[in-house]
């Protein structure tokens, strides 16, 4: 928590648990009443669970959706006990069978995932690279989970990383202006929950999942300068998913509100 004061965060990313298993933990009532107190002390809200890297709802093997379900429940769960307003999850992949027959799968899923959620929670679905047969790597997928599924509970954070990975050109102002059209069409603006600014090396389209530090990318300075000069994206939560020592994190992050003071002063 010192190290998000120091770097001047009004928000936060936190895994709840072992991002790595599927073993859950009783709900630790004590340490979130700490957490929730520290954050007030340091001014950062809102603040997000990430959920563990394991979860994959569109698979066809039993196990593994059990496990994943478990693991999202107990996370929307802690998210309630702590005061946490989001969960973000990836949706994880179809496997080698039809997308359709995955895709219907995976909103079961997130139906039974929400069928107790508790008031304030929001969980919202991260864009992936587009590799492959992973879910949810287009806006247009996105919001067919969102249309299909029908919860007020139900949002989406877009990750600029995976965006541009998956063929989103958003290192212009044309270009950003263009995805930001295509969001509110094919999802709406309003299930925009949160956004990952991350930039990247690789080439436009390439599906693969590598994040970079802020300007030094392909979605550059020009990029996120556009995405800040947005005033429909201002009040959505941001998380940083840079790569580094807490030297980079901080140095992250005076380049990202560098550049939103300076889409301001335009």
């Amino acid at each position: 928590m010192q190290h998000a004061k120091n770097a001047g965060c009004t928000a936060i990313q936190i895994f709840s648990t072992n991002p790595r298993t599927y073993r859950v933990s009783p709900i630790d009532h004590a340490s979130l009443e700490s957490f929730r107190a520290m954050r007030e002390e340091a001014g950062i809200f809102p603040t997000a669970i990430h959920t563990s890297y394991l979860i994959n709802l569109a698979s066809d093997d039993e196990k593994i959706c059990v496990g994943s379900l478990r693991l999202l429940k107990n996370d929307l769960e802690v998210a309630a006990a702590g005061g946490i307003s989001y969960v973000n999850t990836h949706l994880g992949s179809y496997g080698k069978r039809s997308r359709e027959e995955g895709f219907a799968d995976a909103c079961r899923a997130l139906e039974r995932s929400l069928e107790d959620i508790k008031p304030g929670v929001v969980l919202v679905m991260e864009n992936s690279a587009g590799a492959g047969q992973l879910c949810g790597g287009t806006l247009e997928e996105l919001g067919r989970f969102i249309k299909t599924v029908d919860h007020p509970q139900l949002g989406v954070c877009l990750d600029t990383a995976h965006a541009w990975a998956a063929g989103y050109e958003i290192n212009s102002q044309r270009g950003v202006d263009d995805f930001i059209y295509q969001t509110a069409e094919e999802i709406g603006l309003d299930r925009v929950k949160m956004f990952h600014f991350n930039d990247t090396q690789v080439p436009l389209g390439a599906n693969k999942d590598r994040h970079w530090h802020i300007g030094d990318g392909n979605i550059g300075f020009e990029g996120f300068r556009a995405l800040a000069a947005r005033p429909e994206l201002h009040e959505k939560m941001a998380i940083l998913e840079t790569p580094g020592e807490d030297a980079d994190d901080i140095r992250n992050m005076e380049t990202i509100r560098l550049i939103f003071k300076g889409a301001a002063a335009l």
